[in-house]
């Protein structure tokens, strides 16, 4: 085999923390090289060794074929290691030329070295069909986009080895789609991908080869021709995990939360959402489809008073809201409405609070704060304790801030902060973004729990099969327009798809 890259028993701790333990790992030049695992298994940890953000305790690695010390990025940029991390390291109000030539300027005068990088960065977008505009702003592109910029940045520098930390977290379908053909000529051309992802069907759609880790130790690699979700799904959790959700029908009962003739036209004037109609009832979960962009962001942050309604009214468990009456987070909260949002930084976490401090963020007044006018810390930690325990919180630290979390660890954080309220009303959007398939597992049995104890849940997600698997009725957003709504038993990809494409229930049907 020729290899690109290779580990032999590297070796790193953060304090009494063994992130990676003696891990082994062959990358083949020219391929595809998945690495799956739980939530907090060392994958990030190890990649960050790899392209010398951290400095390994011990093990070596070598690049084709030859042993090197990796001291920083720097090196391993030298190296022809290339990566984009999971929250992409642009300056926004760079242009996409001006952040690609960044580290390379050329010298103090700007205009050769802005000649040569802009050369480069057509060349490599023709090449590699990453088509982007040099001088548009970064802060005016789309996520699919941004990645983009970031794969030209390091193939710029001549990496051979490209490291991915999950690329399609924050993607549309199409995007990700888009993404992976990218991959696919790259590696034609001789690059070597390293792909690290949750998702498992990524993984035998895209891969040549995946190694998986558990508890920051490489515990199995395998050729994807030869392997199955199922396989890969065990030697993750270290145990039979069940990929397929197990939803019994529902039974529900009274209007809990309903919407009529709901708008929201935003400050410039423009018409988001029009006329949405809907109602969800006790015991039921309500999904919401479509292609990402299409008004499910507006609806859900206008339904829990992150916006505010132009239009129509709201039914929040009897309590009627209208666009005269004024209504933030708080207020909706208090009606007895759960929010579990879709950004979790920007909207779920403070991230350089505690996690015991974020449990209890919007619940900062109940008694889970202690009963005093002072905040009881022994009873905040004794409640962060107990919802790290119950939802599998890694690490279990109370005193750890947020955002030294991993991403699916943030999620869970979120969720059980939500999910332990009780909520009559639970708005869930992107639930299991960048959470591992365990995690997933968990995450789904706790909706359907809150669900069969009389919940109204109204769900979004840009994953077609997780809204088809969880959901009893599937509304369809296009255009920020409520398309229709059907029954999940008469829901299929084909129905879903000419709705989502503007196609009214009628004509779907």
């Amino acid at each position: 085999m020729n290899t690109a890259l290779e580990l032999k028993n590297v070796s790193k701790s953060f304090g009494l923390v063994k992130a990676n333990k003696n891990i082994n790992l062959a990358v083949e030049a020219g391929s595809i090289h998945g690495i799956i695992g739980e939530n907090g298994a060392g994958k990030s940890t190890l990649m960050n060794i790899i392209y010398g953000m951290h400095r390994a305790d011990s093990g070596e690695i070598h690049f084709g074929g030859q042993k090197v010390d990796v001291r920083s990025s720097a090196d391993a940029i030298e190296h022809g290691i290339g990566m984009v991390h999971q929250h992409f390291m642009l300056v926004p109000t760079f242009t996409v030329l001006e952040n690609v030539m960044l580290g390379t300027e050329g010298g103090l005068m700007l205009r050769d070295g802005r000649g040569a990088a802009l050369e480069r960065l057509l060349h490599l977008s023709e090449t590699y069909n990453l088509q982007v505009n040099p001088h548009a702003l970064v802060s005016d592109l789309n996520v699919g986009q941004r990645q983009r910029v970031e794969i030209i940045k390091a193939l710029k520098g001549g990496a051979k080895v490209l490291i991915l930390d999950e690329p399609t977290g924050v993607l549309t379908p199409q995007e990700a789609d888009q993404l992976f053909e990218i991959l696919k000529v790259l590696r034609d051309d001789g690059v070597s991908v390293l792909l690290i992802t949750h998702k498992l069907s990524e993984i035998m759609d895209i891969t040549d080869t995946v190694s998986i880790m558990r508890q920051g130790e490489m515990v199995g690699h395998r050729k994807t021709s030869e392997t199955s979700p199922q396989e890969l799904a065990e030697l993750m959790v270290g145990r039979e995990v069940l990929l397929e959700v197990d939803r019994k029908p529902a039974t529900p009962a009274e209007v809990r939360f309903s919407a009529t003739n709901l708008g929201y036209t935003n400050a410039q004037g423009v018409l988001e959402l029009d006329d949405i109609n809907f109602e969800v009832r006790a015991g039921e979960i309500l999904g919401v489809a479509g292609v990402s962009g299409n008004g499910q962001t507006q609806l859900m942050e206008t339904l829990a008073g992150m916006r505010h309604l132009t239009s129509g009214s709201l039914n929040i468990l009897g309590t009627e809201v209208t666009a005269a009456d004024q209504t933030d987070p708080r207020i909706i909260r208090d009606l007895g409405v759960g929010h579990i949002p879709e950004d979790r930084h920007t909207h779920g976490l403070v991230l350089n609070f505690e996690a015991r401090e974020n449990m209890i963020l919007g619940f900062h007044d109940t008694e889970l704060a202690g009963s005093g006018t002072l905040f009881d810390y022994k009873a905040i930690q004794q409640n962060c304790e107990d919802k790290m325990a119950h939802y599998d919180v890694r690490p279990a630290n109370p005193r750890l801030n947020a955002k030294n979390f991993s991403g699916g660890n943030q999620q869970k954080i979120v969720i059980a902060r939500e999910f332990s309220a009780n909520p009559g009303v639970l708005l869930v959007g992107q639930p299991t973004r960048g959470v591992d398939v365990g995690a997933i597992e968990f995450i789904h049995k706790q909706l359907l729990e809150l669900r069969d104890a009389g919940c109204a849940i109204l769900l979004v997600s840009v994953e077609l099969d997780e809204i088809m698997s969880l959901s009893d009725r599937i509304m369809v957003l296009c255009g920020g327009q409520n398309v229709g709504i059907i029954d999940s038993a008469d829901a299929d990809r084909q129905t879903l798809g000419l709705m989502m494409a503007g196609q009214r229930q009628e004509a779907a049907a």
